[in-house]
């Protein structure tokens, strides 16, 4: 499909879907009282938006949650597409590599033992540091081996997968079990975090995954002939790998950090992207992207609908869809 063609009709999707998201919710919001809303805070020398009643609920609440979706869906989106390029496997996301479970480690230590010692920023930064020193494990182990191609990568990144589980597990029941809900959101993922002020940590993930992956995408492309392929045009394959294993830590612990471990986006995504654009990565990864961020703002959405007035953690939903998508790729293969 041509660029002219899914670009602006993706745009447009997206647009909408973030007008619905900001529609629904526990007080369900008339879409004309939405879009004055935004009309009045966003024109300029027009007034800060808060002459409706619902503005607040608007601007403080929904519309950056809608955001916090749209930057995460997309940025795991890239994150995995990366991943299933670098590793050559169609199953790898960033559950693979133990990135998300060490993120959720360094939340789960905040919220059971050591609690809010730095105000609000304590569980991101926590998040954030476990997932990267999970990828830093990871890496320094993959280091150690003679052999440093992709089977030891996804072998040693499930090896440290597992370790911060176990971890999280013991943390979970030998501290503070009050705090047992708060772990058991915090791990299935959730958008409750979602604040102006934490914007910029998802801005930053998403910006640094894209950007890179814009940049060697003829180099990601390249990979997909094979390694020796690859290596007969410059590119130096290793490298590559252990560059696009950082940068998708750094992003995946900044995505960990505001909103939890979300399963299987990663997977997903990149498998429909592939099917609408092809596999060449100039496009593939934009495309990912979209696709992330559509994924993950349905998928907010439902979650927080189904049992209404309850909000259901939204790894519920990504991981119900996920098993429907793992059964309808299996049937094809």
């Amino acid at each position: 499909m041509r660029t002219v063609t899914w670009l602006p009709a993706g745009t447009l999707v997206l647009a909408l879907l973030v007008l619905v998201a900001i529609t629904i919710g526990s007080t369900p919001l008339p879409l004309g009282v939405v879009l004055e809303t935004l009309g009045a805070a966003f024109t300029a020398g027009g007034d800060d938006g808060t002459a409706h009643p619902m503005a607040r609920i608007i601007l403080d609440l929904r519309l950056p949650r809608a955001l916090l979706a749209l930057m995460v869906g997309a940025g795991l989106g890239v994150v995995g597409c990366l991943l299933q390029t670098v590793t050559r496997n169609d199953l790898a996301d960033p559950f693979l590599f133990g990135l998300s479970s060490g993120a959720a480690a360094g939340a789960v230590l905040v919220i059971t033992v050591t609690g809010d010692v730095w105000g609000v920023w304590t569980l991101p930064m926590a998040a954030f540091a476990g997932g990267i020193a999970a990828s830093v494990i990871v890496l320094v182990l993959v280091a150690s081996l003679s052999d440093q191609g992709p089977a030891r990568l996804v072998l040693a990144g499930l090896a440290i997968s597992f370790l911060f589980m176990a971890i999280t597990n013991y943390l979970v029941f030998a501290g503070d079990q009050r705090a047992a809900h708060s772990v058991l959101f915090w791990t299935l993922g959730g958008l409750g975090l979602a604040r102006w002020t934490l914007l910029p940590i998802a801005l930053a993930g998403l910006l640094v995954v894209l950007v890179f992956a814009q940049f060697r995408h003829r180099h990601l492309d390249a990979l997909l002939a094979g390694e020796d392929t690859a290596a007969t045009l410059g590119v130096n394959v290793a490298l590559l790998r252990r560059v696009t294993f950082l940068v998708c830590a750094f992003s995946t612990a900044a995505f960990v950090s505001i909103a939890g471990v979300i399963g299987f986006v990663g997977l997903m995504v990149p498998h429909l992207a592939r099917g609408l654009v092809g596999p060449l990565h100039g496009r593939l990864t934009i495309a990912s992207a979209m696709i992330g961020a559509g994924l993950l703002l349905v998928s907010d959405m439902a979650a927080r609908t189904i049992l209404m007035p309850q909000e259901l953690p939204i790894g519920i939903v990504t991981t119900s869809i996920g098993a429907v998508f793992i059964l309808a790729l299996l049937r094809r293969i």
